[in-house]
């Protein structure tokens, strides 16, 4: 499966990282959250821990301030839930916390997506805002005399948002001028992100698709009371989605990851989840092919180095 990533009159003259860097653009996105559970007071954690006959400092407590399972918070968490997915479905990772690379061509349908989700955030947030009052009276009778009125905002209308940006991981170019050194010594440490980023996502790859088939070939393989077992369409399709996403972001850095990713697509490519229930041979079939195929991704995961799940392609 060839890397969109590649650029065909240059991919066997440059390096993977090169390649991701020639491409890819940092991103970051921020959530800002109302968080819902905090720590009981010194002395509420004594009175709990003389229940029980316990130290107070042995013991850590907690209350959570909100009910979580009410529609218009799970609305709030769900829109959330939307926003990360979008995060890392579009991008690779970056041995930065909060960053991540995203395709140059992909920042306009990024920017479009989260725009949406912002304002669908925003909604919801509005809408949680209305069942408010409903939610502190819910939660007074539920904490009883844990309860504070002091750790409810008036508002949660502001506590709630979502801003992204797309910062340099360069060295800065004035540095250059003023010490030369130093700016070789950062181009030097931007290179050594770029490898290290070339192999996190290899390890991120590698990671999903072994869970994948897995989890199929789990499915796939033996009976539960004399019966195939029951799965899901979604253990098929994920993986259908999995190839379109590796497809997208393959970095072309390793053949052994292609050659994997291919044979399990080729096993699979065309099979209905349906198909796989009524036809014994195929799912015997296709679960026999893909055993093979895990017991290889086994053996990269299993006691691997850190950075190093897979034997880099010669």
């Amino acid at each position: 499966m060839s890397s969109v990533l590649e650029e065909p009159a240059t991919v066997s003259e440059i390096s993977a990282a090169q390649r991701l860097k020639a491409v890819t653009m940092a991103v970051r996105v921020a959530i800002s959250w109302f968080g819902i559970s905090k720590s009981l007071s010194p002395q509420q954690k004594a009175q709990a821990a003389d229940t029980f006959g316990a130290d107070g400092e042995s013991i850590s407590a907690g209350k959570k301030l909100l009910d979580t399972g009410h529609p218009a918070y799970k609305a709030v968490t769900a829109v959330r839930g939307r926003i990360v997915a979008l995060f890392r479905g579009m991008s690779l990772p970056y041995p930065e916390p909060g960053i991540r690379l995203i395709r140059q061509d992909d920042i306009q349908t990024f920017n479009v997506q989260m725009t949406t989700l912002k304002a669908e955030l925003a909604e919801a947030v509005e809408n949680l805002q209305r069942h408010y009052a409903e939610l502190k009276r819910a939660a007074n009778r539920r904490l009883g005399s844990l309860y504070n009125a002091a750790d409810y905002p008036d508002s949660v209308t502001d506590l709630f948002d979502v801003v992204w940006d797309f910062p340099s991981v360069e060295p800065p170019q004035y540095l250059q001028q003023l010490h030369p050194a130093l700016y070789q010594q950062e181009c030097q440490r931007v290179a050594s992100r770029f490898n290290e980023a070339v192999q996190l996502a290899e390890e991120a790859f590698v990671s999903e698709l072994a869970k994948l088939v897995s989890h199929l070939t789990e499915r796939l393989s033996g009976t539960e009371d004399g019966k195939p077992k029951v799965f899901r369409d979604s253990a098929v399709e994920n993986l259908s989605e999995f190839f379109a996403h590796f497809r997208h972001l393959n970095i072309g850095s390793n053949d052994q990851l292609d050659r994997l990713v291919d044979q399990v697509h080729a096993v699979v490519r065309g099979v209905k989840p349906q198909e796989l229930r009524d036809k014994d041979s195929l799912r015997q079939y296709v679960a026999t092919e893909l055993s093979a195929v895990q017991a290889t991704l086994d053996g990269l995961l299993v006691d691997r180095p850190r950075r190093n799940i897979l034997r880099r392609a010669k």
